[in-house]
């Protein structure tokens, strides 16, 4: 509460207040803090307040910030941030630093329309491909001290980038060329310096300058000698997970196939990690079977991260692990030269593990998990803090993987470019199997909605439908259309008047995310059956 309503001003101060009460069930302090919402006109402000907090699952608000979790916090401050600009509009730049990690998916796409409704500046980090082209119309990349600026969205940067660096490296050529020639003129060093030979030879060292660029575009060409996967890889057989009367797996059935790359979507607390945990034999179910075959060998990315008893160096990390990565064509690499496919210079592997940064952190957990050569990888949100050139040698990295993938990511774009088909976990031990991508998923899960819309109104219009008379000269009106105009005079008051009572029900405090979706949803259907039975009553009126 402390953090999020922080600004001292009488309608914050007020909205403070009534969230409190409302979350104490205070009723006759809600009723006094009603009537000073009303004079302060808070309540629109009030209603964008409870938006944001329902959005991003934030309850129980006067708990601790320091018994919460790094995602929770994460939101705590998004919803500090969001409710600040919505409140004082005189905040007209908004610098976000990775705004959509520790968000499901619903909270992101959320997140996406909501600040393209506000009148904001934005300036933002991100490694969300997906939710950059949904907010940015303009992308900086800072590479090798310079600032590039590419107008568009994120495909117009690959593709523009692509022509810089093709553009670059024929300068640099044409450098290199230059620069033979010139260090020939060097090297008989001439005896006579004239005031032309010294401004060539300070011509020399541009050249040799621009000759020695190194254009480095993170290209990862790996073919893994993955440890042999048998014929039989995993096998689910009704299986059963519950924690207290909360359900995670109904008697699951599923038998994994070879190669098989799967996307797990669900929101939090369905139990996808649970799932994870009993695929991997880490934690029981109640009931069922799960068989692994013999040949399995799991690769863990978790959220936990780096598990290190002391600091040591980022090489004497990996060389604990093994010396060699194993390769397709019989040779192999060392702990080093895996390390610099990875992004890891030279000079950065002899770097403390401690000293390094979060983002560095996630790579080199990721990199040891690669690097014990597992066959079947799980990867839990794997794309947290892991900046885009990273994330481009991860993904070449997984297309060229050959053993079975399972993905837990909010990261869209990367769902999309490496999974095949996904397990929906809809709660209650629900699971759907899906055969597409993230996409593909969210376009059929549309349709689905508009054809249920379009079956009810079909079905809500059946019972109003009229025939025109085909003699336009009649004028009277028939017994069954002044019945039908005397019930519409009843029906049209009472949905104004249950379209009033939702809106006020909108209002609630004690409204959560599904609930405020139910109202507006009903209030969405019965604006839509008001506008037709409005119309149909002018149409009655006027034969009347």
């Amino acid at each position: 509460m402390d953090n999020i309503f922080h600004i001292n001003h009488p309608v914050i101060n007020i909205i403070r207040e009534y969230e409190l009460a409302s979350d104490n069930n205070e009723g006759e302090k809600l009723l006094e803090l009603t009537n000073k919402m009303d004079e302060l006109g808070a309540w629109n402000f009030e209603v964008k307040v409870k938006q944001i907090l329902s959005k991003l699952n934030i309850h129980q608000l006067q708990q601790p910030v320091k018994n919460l979790s790094g995602g929770q916090r994460k939101r705590i401050a998004l919803a500090k941030t969001l409710i600040d600009i919505g409140f004082d509009h005189k905040h007209t730049l908004l610098i976000m630093d990775e705004p959509t990690n520790h968000l499901d998916v619903t909270m992101i796409e959320w997140l996406e329309n909501y600040l393209n409704k506000e009148n904001i500046t934005l300036l933002l980090v991100t490694h969300d491909r997906y939710f950059l082209d949904a907010v940015a119309d303009e992308i900086w990349e800072l590479e090798r001290e310079n600032l590039y600026v590419y107008k568009g969205n994120y495909e117009n940067y690959i593709e523009k980038k692509a022509a810089r660096i093709e553009s670059e490296i024929a300068s640099i050529d044409k450098a290199k060329n230059e620069y033979r020639r010139e260090l020939e003129w060097m090297r008989k060093q001439p005896r006579a310096r004239t005031t032309k030979s010294k401004s060539r030879q300070d011509n020399f060292y541009e050249i040799e300058a621009k000759a020695k660029q190194k254009i480095e575009d993170a290209q990862l060409q790996l073919q893994v000698k993955m440890s042999r996967l048998g014929g039989k890889v995993v096998e689910m057989k009704k299986v059963y997970k519950a924690y207290n009367n909360i359900v995670i797996l109904n008697g699951f059935d599923y038998t994994f196939n070879k190669g098989e790359r799967i996307g797990i979507i669900g929101k939090n607390g369905v139990g996808k990690s649970t799932f994870l945990n009993i695929l991997q034999q880490i934690e029981n179910a109640d009931s069922g079977k799960v068989n692994v075959g013999d040949t399995v060998v799991f690769g863990n990315f978790s959220q936990q991260g780096l598990e290190i008893k002391e600091n040591v160096r980022v090489i004497e990390y990996v060389k604990n692990i093994a010396e060699n990565f194993p390769l397709a064509n019989g040779g192999s690499l060392s702990a080093a030269q895996f390390l610099e496919l990875f992004l890891f210079t030279p000079d950065k592997q002899y770097t403390f593990i401690n000293s390094l940064s979060g983002g560095e952190k996630k790579r080199l957990q990721l990199l040891s998990i690669l690097f014990k050569n597992p066959n079947f990888l799980i990867l839990d949100e794997p794309t947290n803090d892991l900046d885009l050139p990273t994330l481009a040698v991860l993904e070449q990295f997984l297309q060229n993987y050959q053993g079975c993938i399972i993905i837990v990511s909010h990261d869209r774009y990367f769902m999309d470019k490496l999974v095949d088909h996904l397990f929906i976990f809809e709660g209650n031990g629900i699971i759907k199997d899906f055969p597409g991508t993230y996409s593909e998923f969210r376009i059929w899960e549309k349709e689905q909605e508009k054809l249920i819309d379009e079956k009810q109104q079909q079905t809500f219009s059946k019972t109003i439908t009229y025939k025109p008379e085909v003699n336009s000269a009649k004028k009277k009106m028939s017994f069954n259309e002044k019945r039908e105009f005397e019930l519409l005079e009843k029906e049209i008051p009472a949905l104004e008047n249950e379209r009033q009572q939702l809106t006020e029900q909108l209002s609630n405090p004690n409204l959560n995310y599904i609930m405020i979706e139910e109202i507006s949803n009903k209030l969405l259907k019965i604006n839509s059956d008001l506008e037709i039975k409005e119309m149909r009553w002018l149409e009655l009126s006027e034969l009347l």
